[in-house]
């Protein structure tokens, strides 16, 4: 499909993608557009400042790729292994940001990322344990059955968001933003009788 090593500023739209796996490629502000992704392998590739909108792109392998400055809009990222991507060793910064995605059962595992932006998606039973999210904005997302242990949450947004579960006692929130009726689910973890 992709014949060349570089691509700057090109949009692919409505494409199926049948390749296994794409290598080495660099996508320098490309926009992918309704695409079917489900399933490629994408290895040692580089996204800059790049846009996925409504995209199909589960159980999508990211093997090595890095990113840098890319959205993802209106797409399906379920089952994504967000620890296969290789990150910068000297920014912390999110290389990538969420809004109205799907990323259920993806995982997050371990990973330092900073300023994280998931706004109004649904993220259903994704890994974040022992993660480092100061900033992350989690707000209007769907937290059903995620998982949060030994996470820095220190400054995040979680105002409109729904059904988290996060343990005070071993969990880092100092600074973090709660909508008043949802922050009464951070009381379960002290073992406590609300009346």
């Amino acid at each position: 499909m992709f014949k060349k090593k570089e691509y700057w500023a090109e949009t692919f739209e409505s494409l199926v993608f049948n390749d296994n796996d794409i290598k080495g490629i660099e996508f320098d502000d490309c926009t992918f557009k309704n695409c079917d992704l489900k399933g490629m392998g994408f290895k040692q590739c580089r996204f800059i400042d790049c846009h996925f909108k409504q995209c199909d792109m589960n159980v999508v392998k990211f093997t090595g790729s890095r990113f840098e400055g890319t959205t993802f809009e209106d797409s399906k990222l379920t089952g994504v292994d967000w620890t296969l991507v290789e990150y910068s060793e000297f920014i912390q910064e999110a290389p990538f940001s969420f809004v109205r995605c799907v990323l259920d059962y993806s995982s997050f595992f371990g990973e330092k990322l900073e300023n994280l932006v998931i706004k109004k998606s649904s993220v259903v039973e994704v890994d974040f344990r022992e993660a480092t999210l100061v900033g992350t904005n989690f707000s209007e997302s769907d937290l059903s059955e995620s998982q949060f242990r030994h996470t820095d949450l220190s400054s995040s947004d979680f105002r409109d968001a729904t059904s988290y579960t996060i343990d005070l006692r071993i969990n880092t929130i100092t600074g973090a933003k709660f909508s008043r009726d949802e922050a009464i689910s951070l009381l379960e973890s002290l073992e406590i009788t609300l009346v």
